[in-house]
């Protein structure tokens, strides 16, 4: 029976593990289209940090706000500051077991496509074709004023031949190609504009307090309506703009199965928990499913 959103939390099925948890994915996906969402927990095994990871939830981690990125130099000094240490490390990240497991199952037919919140572009590495990029992706910026669209390379070594050096400082990383900066390094950090008008530039991707473009919203809801199942992988929900689709589901009728490390705020909505690594139960999958 499809739970409703606000129901109480005994509603909420049990969490399985490992085979156990392998086996009851496999039985309740064989023979039906399944839209995979995924969230940050299936790139922190290619070395990419999550924000409500069951490492990080309970550590403070204030993302910019879109607000302060357009209106405040400060913000914006800061924001790029961080992101020019944390690019390298974030640009050489790889696909891990978790990424090909989805690939192979798109290619197998099982998946008819993802519904990404990340930003990192792994499930295309990874060889996944159909992906809508919920939050846009890093690898591009765009003016402000103009709309000139720049590669986030290009722009790194713009940023670098002002602060030369600043990729070598051997800071701690953080969530979404983020580094960690003490503010006395932060305000000596030289900002670049676009290269066409002078204006500012901002990496394509939806801050928090932004609202997802309504072309990329469209083409995630018309995927969704192709789902038999929708497969929740590496999302806490906390993000409604996640957590939306699994209400939707649960809505229709749709079941909705979920694989991630600790609890989530569709808990219980969902028909079936897997609390593992998306890692090792995804290639377990996808043999199953073979």
């Amino acid at each position: 029976m499809t739970r409703l959103e606000g129901a109480p939390t005994d509603a909420v099925v049990p969490a399985l593990t490992g085979e156990a948890g392998v086996r009851a994915l496999v039985e309740l996906l064989r023979g039906r289209r399944v839209v995979g969402l995924v969230g940050a927990g299936c790139s922190t095994a290619s070395g990419i940090p999550d924000y409500r990871g069951p490492t990080t939830r309970n550590k403070a981690r204030n993302p910019i706000q879109y607000r302060t990125f357009v209106g405040d130099d400060a913000g914006r000094r800061r924001y790029w500051a961080r992101a020019v240490v944390g690019w390298p490390r974030f640009r050489e990240s790889r696909p891990n077991p978790a990424h090909r497991a989805l690939a192979e199952l798109e290619q197998t037919g099982v998946i008819a496509g993802l519904i990404s919140q990340n930003v990192d572009r792994l499930h295309h590495a990874a060889g996944s074709r159909r992906v809508v990029e919920l939050h846009g992706a890093l690898h591009e910026v765009e003016c402000l004023a103009c709309r000139r669209v720049e590669t986030r390379d290009s722009l790194q070594a713009r940023l670098l031949r002002l602060n030369p050096g600043w990729d070598r400082l051997g800071v701690e990383q953080a969530p979404d190609g983020d580094a960690e900066l003490p503010l006395a390094l932060v305000e000596r950090f030289v900002l670049a504009g676009c290269e066409g008008c002078g204006g500012v530039l901002k990496p394509r991707v939806v801050f928090f307090g932004e609202s997802v473009p309504p072309e990329v919203t469209a083409d995630a809801w018309s995927l969704l309506d192709e789902a038999e199942v929708l497969l929740v992988v590496g999302s806490s929900l906390t993000v409604f703009s996640g957590f939306r689709f699994v209400r939707k589901a649960a809505q229709r009728g749709i079941p909705v199965a979920v694989i991630n490390l600790g609890p989530t705020r569709g808990d219980p909505l969902v028909q079936l928990r897997v609390d593992d690594r998306v890692e090792q139960i995804l290639p377990a999958l996808a043999a199953g499913l073979a």
